[in-house]
């Protein structure tokens, strides 16, 4: 890489379940002005735009091009990138890599969708083979469901378990985040008695479909230090997309992918204790189970130590290692965005502009992004340009 690359700009939708006062363009253009805003920049600072969504949810082809009313792409070089649910976290790392390769300054970087427009089971339904997995796998939750089924066979894991990770989550929501679709606090009992989705997955186990935007602008060093007072540093990225096919996934009681890709960001930032180095995790969590299944593949427990990790206590707001002080995916969720706002909060929190929900003493912190077959990507972000 020739370039150093530093986060000066977020800026987001107010997030709801149908945004009737904007189209897609001006939900795109809500977030992109918020973002210069928050940089002290106009679009004119800006040399290039990468931009993303679901794009078959809404039907919407060449996004790049229909989003320039919003985006301010005009005449500038856009790139679309659309990788299903890590849409959110591939645009913030390929917005990561247009600076860091020293093509570019100042990249700004979009997500955004407006699901209230569309049919996201359907859409992801009729991705699935139509002999081998659609009769079990019927749109996102039952793949989740099918993995959590797994990993409590295999490590004695509970449903209280996943509904601790839920009651977390939607209080951070609601008392730290203005900005987030569900704002509403909840117990252990609530979630326990909510409907049955799909076993072991019940209503208040699982994310929203969301309505909104995010934007991110990534600078080169020389920038960034002129730009914002304190920027956040991307010190590593990692991706791993290893499945071709859902059903390939059933039956992994834990997360290969994740695994993978945060070893690759842990080792481009020099993190070698994740639990130790890490101040604060945004993480993208679809429903309460992955809270649970998911945390050895971050190295932040033993395999199998993930019901122990959160009944501990440590990754609520206080702890030694919050964990969705937004209130993350279960409160908020415009797909194509979502990666890219984990990203965008997890700089907030080292830049030490979280408002109310701001970690004190937050310098590292680390972004996931989830979609598609079991596909994961993870980003590690840091007041300093480097690691000690």
């Amino acid at each position: 890489m020739r370039n150093r690359v530093g986060i000066v700009g977020f800026g987001q939708t107010h997030h709801r379940s149908k945004n009737t006062d904007c189209k897609g363009q001006e939900l795109i253009s809500i977030a992109v002005k918020r973002a210069l805003e928050s940089a002290g920049l106009t679009i004119s600072d800006i040399d290039a735009v990468v931009i993303g969504n679901m794009d078959h949810f809404e039907s919407i082809n060449y996004v790049d091009m229909w989003s320039i009313d919003g985006s301010g792409g005009f005449m500038k070089p856009i790139m679309k990138v659309t990788t299903g649910g890590t849409t959110g976290s591939a645009i913030g790392h390929a917005g990561f890599y247009h600076i860091a390769s020293g093509l570019f300054d100042t990249v700004l970087a979009i997500g955004w969708e407006q699901n209230s427009e569309s049919d996201t089971t359907a859409a992801i339904s009729t991705c699935f083979d139509p002999i081998t997995e659609r009769e079990f796998c019927g749109g996102a939750i039952g793949p989740l469901a099918a993995q959590y089924t797994a990993y409590m066979s295999k490590y004695g894991a509970t449903e209280e378990d996943a509904a601790i990770v839920s009651v977390r989550d939607h209080k951070n929501a609601a008392m730290y985040n203005p900005y987030a679709h569900l704002r509403q606090t909840m117990t252990v009992d609530q979630v326990m008695k909510s409907q049955y989705i799909s076993y072991p997955i019940k209503l208040l186990d699982i994310c929203p479909r969301t309505d909104g935007a995010a934007a991110v602008i990534f600078a080169t060093e020389e920038r960034a230090r002129k730009i914002a007072e304190r920027p956040a540093w991307v010190l590593g990225v990692g991706d791993c997309h290893i499945l071709v096919h859902v059903a390939d996934g059933i039956g992994l009681a834990n997360l290969p992918s994740l695994e993978r890709a945060a070893h690759e960001a842990y080792e481009m930032a020099g993190v070698t204790d994740p639990f130790e180095q890490l101040d604060v995790a945004e993480l993208y969590i679809p429903a309460s189970t992955a809270g649970v299944t998911w945390m050895e593949a971050l190295g932040l427990c033993e395999e199998g130590g993930g019901p122990r990790l959160i009944r501990s206590g440590v990754t609520e707001m206080g702890g030694e290692l919050p964990i969705n002080p937004s209130g993350g995916v279960l409160a908020t969720n415009p797909i194509g965005a979502t990666g890219l706002l984990r990203i965008g909060e997890a700089a907030l929190q080292v830049m030490g502009r979280a408002e109310d929900k701001q970690v004190e003493g937050a310098e590292v912190a680390v972004a996931t992004g989830f979609g598609g077959c079991f596909w994961s990507d993870v980003t590690v972000i840091s007041s300093r340009p480097q690691l000690d």
